[in-house]
């Protein structure tokens, strides 16, 4: 097997006919069975080969035949199976696997020779996190590419991240227990037209990031599971190769093919999609043998401990791999523990990834805003601790769909305070998430502070833009955009210690932070009151002298505000505070965050 594998796995249309071959080392017996033979492959056998890859050819095969893999397995039990290298399916709950042939001709070129040069830790990135099929429901790939594609674009975020669009049979798993690795989910269109909407977000200048889950594969019978009557994909050991939270099956890394079969996959979706990244799900239930297993429930590595070598092994020849043919990419690891080196070069012992979650910060942050400002002084150091480590990795700070599902509510729900207090300190806490180092992401429905909790079954409540409040979230969400992808000082210095400098991280009486921001020659200040109340003359540090204006203050009114802004001139005293040479005296209204800039840019 190679990493390019879909170019021998699979079906194949060539010269009047398709080519089959699939890998079942163990089964007795493998033929094709479809709507071309009335789902009886005896008259159309495969044959193995010493590689373990049962290979044969149907004569007079078109694209969009359907196809299954009928395998008599090792323990004597015949199978219909889908093609594990599938590249189309039938729509779900239907399950054969579709012959198909790109006809797509990209009109990207440009895109993909820019990319080459990126440097995404030091560039603006900016991520909107997509469910394709509840942004608006009943759109198509195309139709997303005409609606969802303008949407993002005049929102102003550089990144998409697409919930997994790989094939899943259950519409309620929003595509993490994936069962067609190769094919993007019919529901919505064939595989060209996923291209097509790739394609209309590299013409609007967006990369698209999209959701891969290696950790894991559901046990349908006519899937990856038992695919040859034995524990192929999966671990042959219950310990290793069951996922206790998920009711899954696990994959063993141990073995050389299986980690092909991922690897190339990971591959495939850069090459014939021309994706920009992988944000690779539930890093830490692949790293750790014990991962919600009690005592008893788990084996440990031959050096006696919890980490699973084979898994280190694997991140670490993906990112290399990934990084090494296609470039400037990124790879984003969902990983929710303190794993040392998540985003450290491989050659230096870390697993390779380009991005981490911080999900530490994202339950610390929410964990503030849910409380009450009365009693926020208390709970100050939740919004300062994420710096005592961030140069740790290279961050991410996630609003994802996990924070409004399962009970937990709406991002504005999460705010304390009645209904104009939670736009308000939902304005405050996106400023703060776009101003603090690291790269955000947002939960689609975010933007319009959505007042139910995300269901996939619906549209988001987009009635809600008629009222100002909402309509004003999502003014400030592109504002906080266009500001931020115009000024390095947000962003080009992310994982630099010098591009972040606390002014005020101890006034909890007040509930004031303020920190400067530095890259590309710019600088900005941020100053949040995260207080019920404004604070008429606050005195912040400047680290330079002259006039200053507001890039931008969440209680303008534009946004939903009440207009109580600091005022448009601002000069710097001659008066050092906060062990800066320079200063000023700031009107902070309640529940709100300022930027400041020099004047002269």
């Amino acid at each position: 097997m190679t990493r390019d594998l879909w170019h021998d796995l699979g079906s194949h249309l060539r010269r009047g006919g398709v080519d089959f071959a699939v890998w079942a080392p163990n089964a007795r017996d493998v033929q094709v069975l479809g709507d071309f033979n009335g789902w009886d492959g005896g008259g159309h056998p495969l044959v193995r080969g010493d590689d373990g890859v049962w290979r044969g050819r149907v004569e007079g095969l078109g694209a969009g035949a359907l196809y299954k893999y009928a395998v008599h397995g090792a323990d004597d039990v015949w199978r219909q199976k889908a093609d594990p290298l599938a590249l189309w399916t039938e729509v779900p709950p239907a399950n054969a696997s579709r012959v198909f042939a790109s006809g797509y001709t990209w009109a990207d070129d440009d895109w993909m020779e820019q990319r080459r040069d990126r440097r995404p830790w030091a560039e603006p990135m900016s991520v909107y996190e997509v469910h394709l099929g509840s942004w608006r429901t009943g759109l198509g790939y195309r139709e997303l590419a005409e609606t969802l594609v303008p949407y993002v674009a005049e929102r102003g975020f550089s990144h998409v991240e697409l919930m997994p669009v790989m094939e899943h049979p259950y519409g309620g798993s929003w595509g993490y227990q994936v069962t067609g690795y190769y094919a993007p989910t019919s529901r919505w269109g064939d595989p060209d037209d996923f291209r097509a909407l790739v394609d209309a977000f590299h013409a609007a200048g967006i990369g698209v990031i999209l959701d891969w889950v290696p950790a894991h594969f559901p046990r349908d019978e006519w899937a990856l599971a038992r695919f040859d009557g034995t524990p192929l994909y999966e671990h042959a050991d219950p310990l290793r190769g069951e996922h206790p939270d998920w009711g899954t099956y696990v994959f063993d890394l141990g073995k050389k093919e299986v980690r092909e079969f991922l690897l190339a996959n990971a591959f495939w979706w850069f090459e014939e999609f021309h994706v920009d990244g992988l944000r690779v799900d539930a890093v830490a239930s692949m790293l750790y043998l014990d991962y919600s297993r009690g005592p008893g429930g788990w084996v440990p590595n031959a050096h006696g401990g919890n980490i699973d070598l084979d898994a280190v092994t694997f991140f670490q020849e993906l990112n290399a791999s990934c990084y090494d043919r296609f470039g400037a990419i990124a790879m984003i690891a969902e990983e929710s523990t303190a794993y040392d080196g998540v985003t450290r070069d491989v050659t230096h012992g870390g697993l390779g990834f380009g991005f981490k979650w911080n999900l530490g910060w994202m339950h610390d942050t929410l964990d503030y805003f849910a409380v009450d400002p009365v009693h926020r002084s208390g709970e100050h150091n939740r919004l300062t601790f994420a710096m005592m480590y961030h140069d740790a990795e290279n961050f991410v700070l996630p609003f994802s769909h996990d924070e409004v599902v399962h009970g937990k509510g709406s991002l504005l729900g999460k705010m304390a305070g009645d209904r104009e207090q939670q736009l308000a300190n939902l304005r405050s806490l996106l400023a703060y998430q776009w101003s603090h180092p690291g790269k955000q992401l947002l939960f689609m429905g975010g933007e319009i502070a959505q007042l139910s909790e995300w269901s996939d079954e619906r549209s988001l409540d987009w009635s809600l833009l008629d009222d100002p409040g909402h309509a004003g979230v999502q003014r400030l969400v592109t504002d906080l955009n266009a500001v931020y992808g115009a000024n390095p000082a947000l962003w080009a210095k992310d994982h630099d210690p010098d591009g972040f400098r606390w002014l005020e991280a101890d006034d909890a009486a007040g509930n004031v932070y303020a920190f400067v921001r530095r890259g590309g020659g710019r600088t900005l200040v941020c100053v949040a009151n995260l207080s019920g109340r404004t604070w008429p003359t606050y005195r912040v540090g400047l680290p330079l002298a002259g006039a200053w204006r507001v890039a931008l203050c969440t209680d303008d009114a534009a946004y939903g505000g009440t207009g109580d802004t600091p005022g448009p001139e601002i000069v710097a005293d001659e008066v050092a505070w906060h062990d800066q040479p320079h200063s000023v005296e700031l009107r902070l209204p309640a529940l709100s965050v300022t930027w400041l800039e020099p004047a002269d840019g």
